[in-house]
């Protein structure tokens, strides 16, 4: 059915109602959401990053005070459900939160306000619907779980830490349609954290899931510059799941210490979205393993859903750790591609401002230095208010050549690597400034 009959069907059969606990095919999930964002305009807007290999589209739903587009100052989130075909809790949870986001907007309940008034949240339920139509139900062994074309998207991505040779065999590789569109998404938008929920195991796990076995590796783990806010993110979900920060183990599965783990000390994968977001797109990005089971039986998806949504809505309001703000120029233009680095967490690729000189930094409390400029930063908890604290830069126009002072920009490098370069950026700052194995 194309979306046009959908949409007009939609329209005749008027407001949402309650959304039921089962599994519903992708053409159900369509009319749903199609029937939600015609249902309330001013705070949902539906649109699709594009198809999968089959032609489905690949859905998704923003909510927010402005969801049709960016409004400075408020952070883009972003939640990825049911990337692997035969993991399918995520579509279900990631239907309900919509549900309740939406209802809960309605009837004016605080918490849903707080989060659309204060956030841009947007919703992909699944990114695999061809694995999804294949899909068997056996809660571990079952066919499903990689795209039309047999491939896991998750392994798909540009890696960071493949060698030379890898990286031109990266270049020349046609990726999947799927993730082509997450990439082409990543693009778009200026995502600042997110989570992708898959199933098979009950843990929050966080980056890298990659290594070079060089200086990043700690204990067995590999550590990214920002591994103290990984690991608060990562227990943030952990101790708000109704059992997940037990560490109780699935079967089949070990054990984790407070419910979380780092990636590459679970089972080292190459190509990786979570890897992906963070190293390219500096969007902060954990994978959530919700259930032991990868397609839990319907009678139990109500307390699947009880047992997750705390932590879901939890895990959002994180979106607002830390401190956001503006980088100017001395005639008050925002300056795009602008370095806004933090002492100490040298990452791979700079993050920099975007397109309207807009900078987040997600970061535990604490004091820390900047070298956009010479700032030393005392930053507040900010997700007990709904904002991060707000610190703009006003830049000197400086030039390696001091003959040429008064040009504007003359010193900005280049954008972050496109997918089709993914070798990452020289992380020195260019900018001049005063200072059994189940896959899971």
């Amino acid at each position: 059915m194309s979306s046009l009959f959908l949409l007009l069907a939609v329209l005749i059969a008027g407001p949402a109602s309650m959304l039921e606990f089962r599994y519903h095919s992708n053409s159900e999930m369509e009319q749903y959401l199609l029937q939600i964002n015609a249902s309330n305009p001013e705070v949902t807007h539906l649109y699709s990053i594009g198809q999968s290999v089959k032609g489905q589209q690949l859905w998704v739903l923003a909510l927010g005070l402005s969801p049709r587009r960016h409004t400075v100052g408020i952070p883009e989130f972003k939640y990825v459900a049911n990337m692997h075909g035969n993991e399918v809790l995520g579509r279900v949870l990631l239907l309900q939160l919509i549900n309740d986001l939406v209802r809960g907007y309605r009837d004016n309940e605080t918490w849903s306000l707080q989060l659309l008034n204060s956030t841009r949240i947007h919703i992909l339920p699944t990114m695999n619907p061809d694995g999804f139509d294949e899909a068997g139900t056996h809660c571990q062994y079952s066919q499903g779980r990689f795209n039309y074309n047999g491939v896991d998207l998750n392994r798909n991505f540009p890696d960071a830490f493949a060698g030379l040779r890898r990286q031109q065999q990266l270049r020349e590789e046609k990726r999947e349609a799927e993730v082509r569109a997450v990439i082409g998404w990543l693009r778009t938008e200026s995502f600042v954290l997110s989570a992708n929920l898959h199933g098979g195991a009950l843990v929050a796990s966080y980056p890298y899931d990659n290594s070079n076995k060089d200086s990043e590796l700690v204990d067995g783990a590999s550590v990214t510059p920002d591994n103290d806010v990984f690991v608060h993110l990562a227990r943030v979900y952990s101790h708000s799941h109704a059992s997940m920060h037990r560490g109780d183990r699935c079967d089949d599965s070990m054990p984790f210490l407070e419910g979380i783990t780092n990636g590459y000390q679970w089972y080292p994968l190459s190509g990786g979205m979570q890897d992906y977001n963070y190293v390219w797109a500096q969007c902060l990005e954990l994978t959530l393993e919700v259930s032991c089971c990868k397609f839990p039986p319907v009678r139990e998806l109500p307390a699947l859903w009880a047992d997750n949504k705390k932590a879901l809505l939890a895990f959002m309001q994180q979106v607002h750790l830390g401190v956001k703000g503006r980088v100017f120029d001395a005639s008050g233009v925002p300056v795009q591609n602008a370095v806004v680095e933090v002492k100490g967490r040298r990452n791979m690729c700079p993050f920099r401002t975007d397109q309207h000189g807009e900078y987040y930094r997600l970061l535990l409390p604490g004091k820390y230095s900047f070298t956009v400029k010479t700032n030393t930063l005392n930053v507040p908890y900010g997700p007990d208010n709904y904002s991060a604290m707000k610190h703009d830069f006003l830049l000197r126009r400086v030039s390696a050549d001091p003959t040429q002072s008064n040009l504007p920009h003359a010193n900005l490098t280049p954008a972050d690597p496109t997918p089709a370069d993914p070798t990452p950026a020289d992380p020195t700052p260019t900018f001049l400034l005063p200072q059994k194995k189940i896959l899971i």
